[in-house]
């Protein structure tokens, strides 16, 4: 007897009364791959089967729940099969998570989701049970987002895991969780977290038909998703889309009406929307005194200055206006310089490309010898190049310095190493004319973003005389009782 449905019509087809029939179509849809498990067995003269993929069901729940009731299960005389159906749906307990199937689709998107799938002959639907038991990676620590006095507690690969997290800090019937499934190929879980109340209802909007609007294949990580949520992603420098690993952090956003997406299989969710100022916050700066989390803010800012432009202000004092520097040390630097094959500017040049290909040796290799090798590569490499006369000793000191700045704040890595370029070529061909021109030009990129309606240099344009104290210094946690600080009055300004 052959199978009815194919690969390609198997999503709307439904399922027939004839079991053998059913059985054989599954076979048919998934090839009969090796990790489908098709167990027969005959209640009470009905003949049944319970369905499930290799390693993605508990055995030990599957068992308790699922074998033993069936099998102790007394069937009557009339109706049999309808007997067994109307026990598993209506009259027995036997998993939290239970939903009749009517279609192929259906069946092949649960069993691929971890659940068990009950045929019974005769009925034309099937029962599938919530018993998931594959593998998975225990909460850790945050591993991009450290801190000293926050929660040590990370998101997971699995999204029902990263849900957890979520409502166990917010215990408000206001919190809103929607699943959907994104992807032709995986059908990965994606979920929007937003707060019914907060959360202004056209961002909430946005996010779901933007969402819906994905057509891809596949959507493995974050970064799958991120470019259909932002407007403009490739004429922008910066994201309107933040990602946090930390459920306190997203728990934050939320309260402030922020709506988040959670995917299946990362443990980085993402924020719709994320503004400029947010970036040098730290969950550390709410857990110290007011004056020190001022101070360690502004050391960020202080840090993303250098990590940007120090390098191209360098070249540009060195080359075109000398007058800047004291007599001792432009005489340091000109004997320096003697030294070395090339000019300032492609010395700057080289010894960049070296720090960020050092920086990508580090994060690849693996975490118990990668910081090792970059410390170590930093130092013989440097040392060579200096004592070979390839670069200045003044110029070290310069990459030190940005490098250590850049490390400051790891969610604008990728800008800070682009836009380092972008000022060291400005500052080399214009010198500070060309530093002017090149911040300009990266001020007016960033006021022209508003990601989900919201100005992304909020609160700073448009002003709010409030919202500004928590950029140029950290609001009192009374402030915050006082104020309740929400995205909505920024929304369509």
């Amino acid at each position: 007897m052959g199978g009815t449905i194919d690969y390609s019509n198997y999503k709307d087809a439904v399922i027939s009364e004839d079991i053998t029939r059913n059985l054989i179509d599954l076979r048919t849809v998934t090839g009969n791959t090796m990790d489908l498990n098709i167990m027969e067995i005959n209640i009470g003269g009905v003949d049944c089967a319970v369905v499930t993929i290799e390693a993605m069901v508990s055995t030990t729940s599957m068992a308790e729940l699922i074998f033993r009731p069936l099998m102790e299960l007394k069937t009557p005389r009339q109706q049999p099969a309808q007997g067994i159906f109307d026990f598993c749906t209506k009259q027995s307990l036997l998993a939290n998570e239970r939903k009749i199937i009517r279609s192929y689709g259906d069946i092949i998107q649960l069993l691929f989701s971890g659940f068990a799938v009950i045929l019974i002959n005769g009925i034309p639907r099937a029962v599938a049970y919530g018993i998931q038991g594959y593998d998975k990676k225990s909460i850790s620590e945050p591993t991009s987002e450290r801190n000293v006095m926050g929660s040590q507690e990370a998101f997971a690969e699995v999204i029902r895991t990263n849900i957890s997290l979520i409502r166990r800090r917010m215990k408000d019937p206001a919190l809103r969780f929607e699943m959907m499934q994104i992807g032709e190929k995986t059908s990965t879980d994606v979920c929007i977290v937003h707060m019914a109340g907060k959360a202004p209802p056209k961002i909430v909007d946005r996010v779901r038909k933007k969402l819906k609007g994905i057509k891809m294949d596949t959507v493995i990580a974050s970064g799958y998703i991120k470019p259909f949520l932002e407007e403009k992603n490739s004429q922008n420098l910066f994201s309107g889309i933040g990602t946090t690993e930390r459920p306190d952090i997203l728990c934050s956003k939320l309260n402030e009406g922020k709506v988040g997406v959670l995917i299946d299989g990362t443990p980085f969710a993402l924020i719709c929307p994320s503004l400029f100022a947010e970036n040098f916050k730290t969950i550390d700066d709410y857990c110290s005194k007011t004056y020190y989390a001022t101070f360690l803010r502004w050391i960020r800012y202080i840090a993303f200055f250098f990590a940007v432009a120090f390098p191209g202000i360098y070249v540009s004092v060195t080359n075109y206006h000398p007058e800047m520097l004291t007599l001792r040390m432009l005489l340091n630097l000109y004997a320096s310089e003697q030294t070395t094959p090339y000019p300032l500017y492609f010395e700057v040049i080289i010894i960049m490309v070296l720090l960020e290909l050092m920086r990508e040796a580090s994060v690849r290799l693996p975490s118990a010898v990668g910081s090792a090798i970059s410390i170590v590569g930093g130092l013989v490499i440097g040392d060579a190049a200096v004592k070979s006369g390839l670069i200045s000793s003044p110029l070290l000191i310069i990459v030190g310095l940005t490098a250590t700045a850049s490390f400051v704040l790891p969610s604008f890595s990728q800008q800070t190493s682009v836009l380092r370029i972008l000022y060291i070529i400005a500052g080399g061909a214009a010198g500070f004319l060309g530093i002017a021109v090149c911040t300009i030009l990266i001020i007016s990129n960033i006021c022209a973003m508003d990601e989900f309606y919201i100005p992304y240099t909020a609160p700073v344009s448009p002003f709010s005389r409030k919202e500004i104290m928590d950029v140029i210094s950290r609001k009192s946690y009374r402030q915050m009782q006082k104020d309740h600080p929400t995205i909505e009055k920024y929304v369509g300004k």
